[in-house]
């Protein structure tokens, strides 16, 4: 008896030891590949703002834009959600965003070859992607997502500067890819926890939410007109 154990023990040994050596390279080549893309993304700013006319938008569909707050939305509301389901989504947003932006820029515009490059990126990120299990299926709520962005008469349209498309995509790729960006504390702040995260997590019609807001306030000091615009805008902005 004593032969056999030693051998089980010797085998899980073994085991652990190949398993990190088997995922290494794939852990190793995304994070190479998504650090030169945070390279590139540092010169969003000159690209996306300085060779656009002030305030230029584009159109994208609603879940385009990805910014944490949807991340720490999806978290709660999302049932047996997975970090890998996160990413795939943060891929195909960002694809589709500068699939977009490319569209409005003739090919002799400043910023051409630079979202051009940044698209060349991203597929060689999703080639070191890990592949989808066939045999589990995205919960409902991220293939809702992944059909509404790819629906072409979708009603959900929104109009954001391109800068502000291609922050989303810097900040909320920092959130999804701890392993390959880490903070300086050992702890990445991923979670949006800003006032308006608060109120989209308020199971509350939007003037009830309104009203329970200022329900507190002292008499001598209720919400003045420009407050309750201030409330309203903050609670648009999360439906």
């Amino acid at each position: 008896m004593v032969r056999p154990t030693a051998w089980l023990l010797g085998g899980l040994l073994g085991l652990m030891w190949v398993i990190p050596v088997l995922m290494t390279p794939t852990t190793i080549a995304q994070c190479t590949s998504l650090k030169t893309l945070e390279t590139k993304l540092t010169d969003r700013r000159r690209n996306m703002r300085h060779n656009f006319p002030i305030n230029y938008t584009i159109r994208v569909h609603f879940e385009e834009v990805f910014k944490l707050s949807n991340i720490s939305r999806l978290r709660v509301r999302v049932v047996d959600l997975e970090e890998g389901d996160l990413q795939d989504v943060w891929l195909l947003v960002n694809q589709e965003v500068l699939k977009r932006i490319l569209r409005v820029l003739p090919e002799r515009h400043p910023s051409y070859k630079y979202t051009a490059d940044l698209e060349d990126l991203f597929r060689k990120v999703q080639q070191v992607f890990p592949p989808q299990s066939d045999e589990k299926e995205p919960p409902e709520r991220i293939e809702d997502i992944y059909n509404r962005v790819k629906e072409p008469d979708s009603k959900g349209w929104r109009f954001v500067t391109p800068k502000s498309l291609l922050d989303n995509c810097y900040r909320t790729m920092h959130c999804l890819f701890k392993n390959c960006f880490p903070s300086e504390d050992g702890e990445q702040d991923c979670e949006f926890t800003s006032f308006p995260y608060y109120t989209s997590c308020l199971h509350l019609p939007l003037t009830s939410a309104l009203t329970s807001l200022c329900w507190h306030f002292p008499q001598e000091h209720k919400p003045t007109q420009l407050v309750w615009h201030v409330l309203l805008i903050v609670s648009l902005q999360c439906l």
